[in-house]
């Protein structure tokens, strides 16, 4: 008996408002396929050549599970404990751009805000949102928090 797997979309958060609306998306559009979700947040540890010290493991350790929670809360905040669609919390290492292309790679659509906290202000899209489109390797869909005043 060969088991079926529901298609995936793969949504990139990073806690800020246009990040929420994608996932909200993607989880509307995840109800009306059939699909799952993969809510996807990065970390990384500060590589600036000019920092004093060294990162220690425990250091690292708190940066993923300060990414975890911050998933965590940010998941809640945009779609609550029961979406209609199963959303599973993914935290990856790495830029955010690079983590998302790849995890674009075993994924039907991949959803992103258009800009998220990195953002210019005024920018149409982020430099994280420009990356994805141009190197994912499933088709994108770029949400726009309608709620956000242009230009902030």
């Amino acid at each position: 008996m060969s088991e079926t797997i529901e298609p995936l979309i793969v949504v990139g958060v990073d806690g800020s408002a246009h990040s929420k609306e994608a996932l909200r998306w993607a989880v509307g559009q995840a109800r009306a396929t059939g699909s799952r979700v993969h809510a996807v947040m990065s970390w990384q540890w500060n590589t600036n050549p000019f920092a004093v010290g060294t990162v220690e493991q425990a250091e690292l350790v708190s940066a993923e599970e300060g990414a975890r929670q911050r998933l965590a809360d940010t998941v809640a905040e945009a779609v609550g404990a029961s979406p209609g669609a199963p959303v599973f919390r993914r935290v990856e290492q790495g830029p955010p751009a690079q983590v998302l292309v790849e995890a674009s790679r075993e994924a039907e659509l991949t959803v992103v805000g258009t800009r998220g906290y990195g953002g210019i202000k005024g920018s149409l899209l982020g430099s994280v949102s420009q990356q994805v489109v141009q190197y994912a390797a499933s088709t994108v869909v770029v949400v726009r928090d309608e709620r956000v005043p242009e230009g902030s």
